[in-house]
């Protein structure tokens, strides 16, 4: 075999350059380590996880997976080393286990990269590189400076536009795989190209690699002394030309000097397809992961399998796709690469013959294609012996006694609250979320709105595995955890609304024993907040609480204590606050707070026994005829007393007479109407059957001078504007009418509408008698 810039040399060791996460890589490796058949395989990857690489070859472990180091000291500062079944490094391990052969990480240690701090040289994770990046993913790192995509420029060296492109034709979709071909050839060629661009580039922006490559080539030097030269190297093709170079072990020693060190933790995670893929963020992520794991399971007819496969998806979204389809799609995917030149159809060629056979042109089921296929949602698996914190553990028996298995790809979970089962799992939902791991995330119910019923979003991300990493200091179970975190969130709230909402989730997530450290906090802040939207910002949250704890079935008699001083409270302050000559924006936001309590206190039965309900309404009677607040707040209280039915119509006409008389300020007035008409609180409904407010409208909006209306304009828009259409339309048949046809405040009212008279005509009604009993099947009397 002739010597080559990568391969082996008659002396040397046999370095493999590839690009992380390649089909076409991980084939040309094992074919490469089956021909040379070394002593040992030293692949790129931190040492500190050489321990648990012999639990890659257990039945359980299903890529993708990823190994995982983490800061004992810092859970959340962590990286991970994804690896597919399609990744060369897998490929090598899982070769080097099957034969026996010893097998060893070699890149800079873990302990060392993640001491680097926030931000530093080197922090960011894997190198944005197609063909020899660090194939690792940082978590909590910031981004570095723009460095040099070797795949995009040998791309572009080449005539290539999409580097993707490039890679499938000379690497996934290279022939001369028989007996006969060099199975070195693609690395010598790989080899060659990394060199001069690093002759011409240096490190491209890569500067931290130099201390990597430095360390990689302390360890290649321990394994000379062990194996000899009879030892192989799987690393990034970036590397090649450096691991090759001709340094002194004092030279390399000099860069590793005073490196920053910290303790670290490893493991296995599972992983999924979708993080595997750029898009996601991973620097030496692929494009299509889907696509390249179908490459290298089908070893024939790939094309074929493929469009197949595409074929069976679309018939689970009942469309019509028949074995004619996938024919006709080969026939057009192997024409569209013999036109361009390409010596198999990629996976543009397959999706543009999908688009145009099965798609009928549409590229809404491509979407769907290429979310499910192109990258997909497989998630891996690790065996149980695989080390992890206690509090992973109990998470674990817990999903499985509750037969809540994580998945990778969005699903919806309905849960009714009166089983058992589904209850224990809102509990274990709510105290992850309190834990900050939020694999589950409520959403609204498309059926019941009931507060039995539940909705959550779940989906699996592997970032979730440091997060319950970092809860690990709380405890060992997730309810010892959830109570520990809550009780510290509560002595460490700042304000009053932090400690609300802190109540009402130990009450989604069944924490009795975090709630009397939390109704303590509760009850001090209560007492010391003075601020009268503080005040009411915290009291719905309580009040949810109260109906919560009944529905679970929780002792929440402490939170009514609390809840009733502050409803008295803000009874008091609420409308010296309101005539504070407050400003649009603090008006709308005190307009939100008084919604809020509003709705707060009718939850809040069981302390109607003490009156709350009418001391309440006194306050929004206050509010509503008190000239100094806000046209916006008083418009908004009387909307409230009128769905109440605590003011009467004539009271209710006489109110909005008043505010939108000429004395008032054309902003004012109209505040008033949004307060009182906005569409989100069904005040269009209101003025179609009630023509008498509508008509005291239509007098006001009538009279605003010219110069006025164009300032009131955008308000009268947004609150128009957000009724639904239909409500819309019968407000304009209605003022359509033209003056004297809306309302009874303005001349004629009351009039008929054109066509009709003005009372009822005896004689005519009386003509229809006979048919509307002929109709009715009556006879004629």
């Amino acid at each position: 075999m002739s010597p080559g810039t990568a391969g082996k040399d008659a002396a040397g060791p046999l370095l493999l350059g590839v690009r992380h996460h390649g089909p076409g890589s991980a084939r040309a490796v094992r074919a490469a380590l089956d021909a040379a058949r070394p002593a040992a395989v030293l692949i790129e990857g931190p040492p500190e996880g050489d321990a648990l690489l012999p639990l890659a070859a257990d039945p359980g472990m299903r890529p993708p997976v990823a190994l995982l180091a983490h800061a004992a000291d810092d859970p959340g500062r962590a990286a991970f080393w994804p690896l597919a079944d399609f990744s060369p490094e897998w490929t090598a391990i899982r070769w080097a286990q099957e034969r026996d052969v010893p097998v060893r990480f070699i890149d800079l240690p873990a302990a060392h990269s993640l001491a680097v701090p926030e931000g530093g040289e080197g922090a960011e994770g894997g190198v944005g590189d197609g063909d020899g990046g660090e194939g690792r993913e940082e978590s909590g790192a910031a981004p570095g400076s723009v460095r040099l995509d070797p795949l995009a420029v040998l791309a572009e060296t080449a005539g290539y536009e999409d580097p993707e492109r490039w890679w499938e034709d000379v690497v996934e979709h290279r022939g001369g795989s028989g007996p006969a071909a060099d199975p070195l050839a693609v690395f010598e060629a790989l080899g060659e190209a990394m060199g001069a661009l690093r002759e011409a580039y240096g490190a491209g922006g890569h500067h931290r690699d130099l201390v990597r490559e430095a360390y990689m080539r302390q360890r290649m030097r321990a394994a000379r002394r062990e194996f000899g030269d009879a030892y192989a190297v799987v690393c990034g093709a970036w590397h090649v030309p450096a691991l090759r170079a001709k340094t002194t072990a004092a030279a390399d020693k000099a860069l590793l000097t005073g490196l920053p060190k910290v303790k670290v933790e490893t493991t296995w995670v599972p992983w999924t397809h979708r993080r595997l893929a750029r898009a996601g963020g991973y620097g030496a992520g692929i494009t299509s992961p889907g696509w390249y794991a179908h490459l290298f399971a089908a070893r024939d007819r790939p094309v074929e399998r493929w469009l197949t496969k595409i074929a069976g998806l679309l018939r689970e979204e009942d469309r019509q796709v028949s074995p004619a389809h996938v024919i006709e799609a080969v026939r057009l995917a192997d024409t569209l690469a013999a036109m361009r030149g390409r010596p198999e159809p990629g996976l543009t060629e397959t999706l543009e013959a999908v688009r145009a056979v099965m798609c009928d042109g549409s590229d809404i089921p491509l979407a769907l294609i290429e979310d499910r296929l192109v990258v997909g949602d497989v998630l891996g698996e690790v065996p149980d012996a695989a080390p992890v914190v206690p509090l992973q553990r109990d998470l674990t028996r817990q999903q499985r006694s509750l037969r809540l298995k994580p998945e990778a790809q969005d699903r919806e979970l309905e849960l009714d609250l009166r089983k058992d089962t589904d209850a224990a799992k809102s509990l274990l939902l709510h105290r992850l979320r309190l834990l900050g791991i939020d694999w589950g995330v409520p959403t609204a119910s498309r059926g019941s709105t009931g507060t039995f019923r539940e909705t959550w979003r779940l989906c699996w991300e592997p970032e979730l595995a440091v997060r319950v990493a970092e809860a690990g200091i709380w405890g060992t179970t997730v309810l010892g955890a959830a109570t520990a975190r809550a009780e510290a969130d509560a002595a460490g709230a700042g304000e009053l609304g932090e400690v609300t909402a802190l109540a009402e989730r130990c009450l989604l997530a069944g924490l009795s024993g975090a709630l009397p450290a939390v109704l303590r906090a509760l009850a001090d802040r209560a007492a010391l907040d003075t601020d009268v939207a503080g005040l009411a910002k915290a009291l719905p949250a309580l009040a949810r609480s109260l109906r919560y704890g009944d529905v679970r079935g929780t002792d929440a008699a402490a939170l009514a204590t609390v809840a009733a001083g502050l409803a008295e409270r803000i009874c008091v302050a609420l409308p010296p606050a309101c005539a504070a000559g407050l400003d649009a924006d603090a008006a709308e936001e005190l307009r939100g707070h008084v919604d809020g309590v509003h709705g707060a206190v009718g939850l809040l039965e069981a302390l109607d026994s003490d009156g709350l309900r009418e001391r309440w309404a006194a306050v929004l009677r206050t509010l509503a005829g008190r000239d100094t607040v806000p046209g916006l707040i008083r418009g908004r209280a009387a909307r409230l007393l009128l769905d109440d039915g605590r003011l009467p119509p004539e009271e209710t006409a006489r109110l909005m007479g008043l505010s939108l008389s000429p004395a008032c300020a054309p902003t004012d007035a109209a505040g008033w109407i949004e307060g009182f008409a906005g569409g989100a609180s069904g005040g269009g409904t209101l003025l179609v059957h009630d023509e008498r407010l509508l008509g005291l409208i239509d007098d006001w909006l009538v009279s605003v001078p010219e110069r006025a209306f164009v300032d009131v304009l955008p308000l009268l828009r947004r609150t128009f504007g957000g009724y639904e259409a239909g409500v819309r339309r019968s407000l304009g048949e209605l003022v359509r009418r033209g003056p004297g046809r809306v309302g009874g405040s303005v001349p004629g009212a009351g009039a008929a509408p054109v066509g009709f008279g003005p009372e009822l005509d005896p004689d005519r009604a009386d003509a229809v008698v006979d048919l509307v009993r002929l109709l009715l099947a009556g006879a004629p009397g």
